[in-house]
């Protein structure tokens, strides 16, 4: 298999036809331009962008056409040094600079398309292979592997943590198995002791289905998370894009 090649991030955006794909709101004319204000010098707007990517090209988890093209961008980005820049932080949000927030994105973007979400949407009548985004997505899992591994010994430990969360779902991949062989170790050295449950508890889901030995790796999940949660809620802390607020019946 010949090396995975990412294209440039500027021919990823002139070379889309952004009114052709679609996103949760419509075409995705407005994607090119939020996808550059990413490496924005202004971190409210590089948060906005990064809103766009999680509420509007990936809404609740789904997989658009439009997708693709922003998951090739993101990843043809992740090394550029802007991307070590902070954004705004909300509650319950990963530690991190804009890259580990990158790296999630990717990450449930892979997801949407593992092999786990392959078997729910059999099991609930909707073949994969009828849905475009979800073959293409899988089609470009080299592509983002070979990226996001690019990560791997990046100096700030959240983004070392994100790279190996993202690692997982694209690992699924027939073709990028093999390098489950090297990143099991890295999961149970790393991601099985985060200070983060979430991570812990990724890492031993992952090597359990890997067949790896799990043995003395516990999640530690803070019994008090409900508690701590506000009864009430506003839009704002439940990180609502302008979209969903609108839509919102209250």
């Amino acid at each position: 298999m010949s090396p995975a090649i990412l294209p440039e991030p500027a021919a990823v955006l002139s070379e889309t036809d952004w009114g052709a794909v679609g996103h949760a709101y419509g075409t995705a004319e407005d994607t090119p331009a939020q996808l550059v204000a990413l490496l924005a010098d202004d971190q409210h707007t590089r948060s906005q962008a990064l809103d766009h990517l999680h509420h509007v090209v990936h809404h609740q988890n789904t997989l658009y056409a439009a997708t693709v093209p922003a998951a090739l961008y993101v990843a043809a980005i992740l090394l550029d040094p802007r991307t070590a820049l902070p954004v705004d932080k909300r509650p319950h949000d990963f530690p991190g600079p804009l890259r580990a927030k990158l790296l999630g994105w990717l990450d449930s973007v892979a997801e949407a398309a593992d092999d786990q979400a392959e078997a729910t949407m059999r099991r609930f009548g909707f073949p994969p292979e009828d849905h475009p985004p979800f073959v293409r997505t899988r089609e470009i899992r080299p592509l983002l592997f070979s990226a996001v591994s690019a990560c791997f010994d990046d100096h700030d430990p959240h983004v070392r943590e994100a790279v190996l969360a993202a690692c997982v779902p694209l690992l699924d991949d027939p073709h990028l198995r093999h390098h489950r062989t090297v990143t099991a170790p890295l999961l149970r050295e790393t991601l099985a002791v985060s200070a983060l449950w979430q991570y812990q508890e990724r890492a031993v889901e992952a090597l359990s289905a890997w067949g790896e030995d799990t043995t003395g790796l516990e999640v530690r999940r803070n019994p008090f998370a409900v508690c701590d949660t506000p009864l009430n809620p506003s839009a704002a802390e439940w990180h609502l894009s302008s979209e969903d607020r609108a839509d919102l019946p209250f």
